[in-house]
């Protein structure tokens, strides 16, 4: 993946000289300005992909700054830094279309793996732009074997992965609410963005929520906008999130998290087009294409009480399901041969591809985690092997310690534990067995991630 253009905006010094190092050994191209005057100047110059910009600035704060840089480029990210946070700012922020907002001091970690995502979006907007630019392939011959195929970011080569690309193909042609059902893991966010990057809508913002991390308290103001003092740290009027969708896509992900009561609201915002900000009297008429996701079964989330039922018959107009990588495993290679090149590119590796056992190894597993998980692992492989054929020793299930006797498949409690303790040694277990994919977690424990999160707090965990 190509580096990024970053511009960096601080008034500290220090902070400046810190996040340029950092940046470039990542390899980024970096440049800093020390307000916000200095930074408009250099995004005239630069056009920079990312804007890492601090809130307090001397001639302006960093969520006016914001909106300047999201005005000509709507795609532009923005990640704004404080040591002052405070939840009506970063709400603020985050209607006007900062991409995350940050807390000082920095999660380095987190700042890095934050930039590998916008690359891999970047870089899956680009793909998909081409293939819906790119003339149809020649029908291969007769006997031949067929070539791997792929639509935009979508790879495969299975029966299904085929289906799949032509139904997005029909979904993308169409205005209509849709509903896109998988498993986590399976790409529900990628295939959405793809359906936005082939339709009419493709020029316009692609917005998304994920249902499941809306603050609690703040999902009416942030799916419909507030007005000024309509609650606490309100300081402004701020849009929402139909209003930062206007002329193109909003992504629900984890519909099923949705409050029930914002579920009405929403339901009421679908039905009318309208949508009333808190605190306002005036209703805002918008153009947005919905598209949301969850990753239950949607009849049994309607019988749990997690999603209206109405609700359901109005976003499942066209629906999209993704089936698990277990059940299409004639993808495996194809994927890790994708993800083998990309990892090579970020790592700046020279892995040529699989070895026989590696390959069988990853036939034989089952992928709870689906993509992601198999991404994850094709990442790690290529890390450890560096060059040439990744072998099943590079990976964590390839070659297993000989075992005198079969491991217990269940959890073993120590004797005399507590409920409490029970409760806890059982929800970290199945968050270790799933690779601290909480969403699966959650699936498996048969509560939502709202409550699993909730629990890992009080475990301070």
């Amino acid at each position: 993946m190509a580096a990024l253009r970053i511009l960096v905006v601080d008034d500290e010094p220090a902070m400046r000289e810190v996040l340029h190092a950092r940046l470039s050994q990542w390899g980024h191209d970096v440049r800093t300005a020390d307000s916000g005057a200095a930074a408009r100047a250099y995004v005239d110059a630069l056009d920079p992909e990312v804007v890492i910009s601090d809130v307090v600035l001397p001639d302006l704060n960093g969520v006016e700054l914001l909106h300047t840089l999201k005005v000509d480029r709507p795609d532009r990210v923005v990640l704004l830094i404080t040591a002052y946070g405070s939840i009506g700012t970063a709400v603020d922020a985050m209607r006007r279309g900062a991409a995350d907002f940050l807390t000082k001091p920095l999660d380095y970690n987190a700042l890095r793996e934050r930039l590998a995502e916008v690359m891999r979006d970047r870089d899956a907007r680009a793909r998909a732009a081409a293939a819906a630019a790119a003339p149809a392939a020649p029908t291969a011959p007769e006997g031949a074997a067929p070539e791997p195929e792929r639509l935009g970011p979508l790879v495969g080569a299975s029966a299904s992965q085929r289906a799949l690309w032509e139904l997005v193909r029909r979904v993308a042609d169409s205005d209509a609410t849709a509903l896109i059902i998988g498993e986590s893991g399976t790409g529900k966010e990628l295939v959405a963005r793809t359906i936005h990057d082939l339709s009419a809508r493709s020029k316009g913002p692609f917005v998304p929520v994920n249902a499941a991390a809306i603050p609690e308290g703040l999902t009416d103001s942030l799916l419909l906008g507030h007005m000024k003092g309509a609650f606490t740290g309100a300081t402004d009027t701020g849009v929402g999130m139909f209003q930062l969708a206007h002329g193109g896509t909003l992504f629900l992900d984890e519909i099923t998290e949705m409050p029930i009561a914002l579920q009405a609201k929403l339901l009421r915002v679908l039905e009318d087009g309208v949508v009333r900000p808190v605190g306002s009297t005036r209703e805002l008429r918008f153009d947005v294409r919905v598209i949301a996701a969850t990753n239950r079964d949607p009849m049994v989330a309607v019988e749990e009480r997690h999603l209206r039922q109405d609700l359901l018959f109005r976003l499942d107009v066209l629906r999209v399901t993704i089936d698990p990588l277990r059940k299409r495993r004639e993808d495996i290679p194809v994927l890790a041969r994708h993800f083998i090149a990309l990892s090579n590119q970020r790592h700046g590796a020279t892995v040529t591809g699989l070895s026989d056992d590696a390959l069988t190894a990853l036939a034989a597993h089952d992928f709870p985690g689906n993509v992601r998980e198999m991404r994850n692992l094709i990442e790690r492989a290529v890390v450890f092997a560096r060059e040439g054929l990744i072998s099943a020793r590079h990976l964590p299930f390839g070659e297993p310690e000989p075992q005198r006797s079969p491991p217990p498949t269940g959890i073993v409690l120590p004797e005399g534990v507590t409920s409490a303790e029970a409760e806890r040694i059982l929800i970290m277990e199945t968050l270790r067995r799933t690779g601290n994919n909480k969403a699966e977690a959650a699936r498996r424990l048969g509560i939502d991630v709202k409550t699993l999160r909730n629990k890992l707090k009080i475990f301070g965990s």
